[in-house]
This record gives C-alpha cells, structure tokens and sequence, in this order.
C-alpha cells in the first residue's frame, strides 16, 4: 500500500493550497480517506475526512475553508481557502480500511503559510 501526497508549499496568508494524495495497492473505493496534520511541538490532529458514501468531517479549525474530496480512482483531495498562519504544518494522508486493525499514512508534506 502506497499513499503519495502532493500540492503543499509555501503560500502567503489569505491563500489557497490543493493537496493530492494518490493510492495504491489497496480498496480505495471501501476506505475513508482523511488528512490530517502534524504542527511542531503538537499532536496530529484530523483535518478533514470522507467516507466512502461521501459524508464528510471537519475540524472545526477548517470548517467553511475547506473541502475534502474523492474520485473513484484512488485519489483525495483537500483544498485549503483563506489560509492562515496556524494551518503551518505536515499535511498526511490517512486510508481507513473496514477493518479497524488496518490504517495506512502517506510520508506527508509541508505546508508552510507565511508572508
């Protein structure tokens, strides 16, 4: 199982970022697909998630500023508005399998907002 996450870099506050994530190897049309992200000195917290019926959850730090999204071919999508300096952080890509005993994370990637 391969989780590859793209889109993250450098954006002024008040931006905008699209983070990708691709799978592979595994039943992406069972699992619900989260990111979730790590900030230095703290824990890593959900951001967004998506089942596979399409219901979605948000933390309430990103609620009405993003929107996590699906295909039907392996790949999530998080889009980032307003971005503030708080959102700074490694952005991972989290599948959940039915099965509770399973989880899998991508290598994660930077997000970094800062004028």
């Amino acid at each position: 199982v391969q989780l590859v996450e793209s889109g993250g870099g450098l954006v002024q506050p008040g931006g905008s970022l699209r983070l990708t994530c691709v799978a592979h190897g595994l039943m992406f049309t069972t699992c619900t697909m989260g990111w979730f992200r790590q900030a230095p000195g703290k824990e890593r917290e959900l951001v967004a998630s998506i089942h596979p019926n399409r219901t979605t959850n948000y933390a309430d730090s990103v609620k009405g500023r993003s929107a996590i999204s699906r295909d039907n071919r392996g790949s999530t999508y998080l889009q980032m508005n307003n971005l503030e300096s708080g959102d700074t952080a490694v952005y991972y890509c989290n599948a959940q399998p039915p099965n509770p005993a399973y989880t899998y994370w991508g290598q994660g990637v930077q997000v970094t907002v800062s004028s």
